[in-house]
């Protein structure tokens, strides 16, 4: 662990499902987040609900009926699912926006998937990290970087996790995130301090940490990467009144261009002097410092 200047931020928007499974304002999000909020990367959901999902929660009704897509909550998650060449068509339009494309993986199947587009790297949500099939496949088969959120898990399983990526030689690879699983969470529950912890457990044996917010506002953001959280992720949306539970924990476009110009603003401010008496600081001390 060096104590020199942080690496610059990388800020990513996670669109998630926000796009209401329209391809047309998906690429609307992505165009927006690279060029007007200028973020590093966007990131989507993939899943196929028939593994995740028994037949009786496939079945089920949605449990917010005024969010639900479908008369099932599978036919909700259905609804909202791009295939894997509409995932593909994102990821060139990405580009085209000057912006990384990336998506997060829920099972084994939508794994398999996305690691055959090669994006620069795979996020595992919280809710999939246990599942060791998803993991091993990652760690054997994308050569990318592996981005892990440790929302609702428990230090032991954090450390089986962590034990797993050593065994396999992709520690080097794992960024792991700090993260509390609601939406939203209240500041008292966003607990910051795992950042430190995260980098002073493993060290310089990972890529590196990072800080999935699902507060409100954009201060608690900015302190994680002061505390050592070079990945900062946070739900995007062009409207947070929209039909979907994700938007209300999700910043707009003038939050999300705030949030980047602030991380790369604290970033610059991140040093320690170079001199005693700073060049910008002698105007001053000629004209005001008292001598004795």
């Amino acid at each position: 662990m060096t104590d020199g200047p942080p690496a610059a931020p990388y800020v990513i928007a996670e669109i998630g499902c926000n796009h209401a499974g329209d391809l047309s304002l998906a690429k609307r999000m992505i165009s927006v987040a690279g060029q007007f909020c200028e973020v590093d990367a966007v990131k989507f959901q993939k899943r196929h609900p028939r593994t995740l999902l028994t037949d009786a929660q496939y079945r089920a009704p949605h449990p917010n009926e005024m969010h639900a897509f479908g008369a099932s909550y599978g036919e909700h998650r259905e609804f909202l699912e791009f295939d894997i060449r509409q995932h593909a068509e994102l990821r060139e339009h990405a580009e085209n926006a000057g912006v990384t494309y990336s998506t997060s993986v829920w099972d084994l199947p939508s794994a398999r998937a996305v690691a055959e587009l090669d994006p620069e790297f795979i996020k595992v949500p919280s809710a999939a990290n246990l599942n060791t099939q998803l993991l091993e496949f990652l760690c054997g088969g994308y050569r990318g970087s592996i981005h892990l959120s440790l929302g609702m898990t428990s230090r032991a399983e954090e450390e089986a996790i962590v034990e797993l990526f050593r065994r396999l030689g992709r520690l080097h690879d794992l960024v792991l995130y700090a993260c509390t699983s609601g939406y939203p969470v209240p500041f008292e529950d966003v607990c910051l301090l795992e950042v430190q912890r995260l980098r002073s457990t493993y060290g310089d044996e990972l890529r590196g940490v990072g800080f999935s917010g699902h507060h409100l506002g954009i201060a608690a953001d900015v302190a994680a990467f002061a505390l050592g959280a070079r990945y900062v992720e946070r739900h995007y949306t062009l409207d947070r009144t929209s039909k979907g539970t994700d938007h209300a924990a999700s910043l707009e476009p003038d939050g999300l261009r705030k949030l980047t110009r602030d991380l790369r603003n604290v970033a610059k401010a991140l040093t320690y002097k170079t001199a005693d008496v700073l060049s910008i600081e002698q105007v001053q001390r000629d004209k005001l410092k008292w001598r004795p």
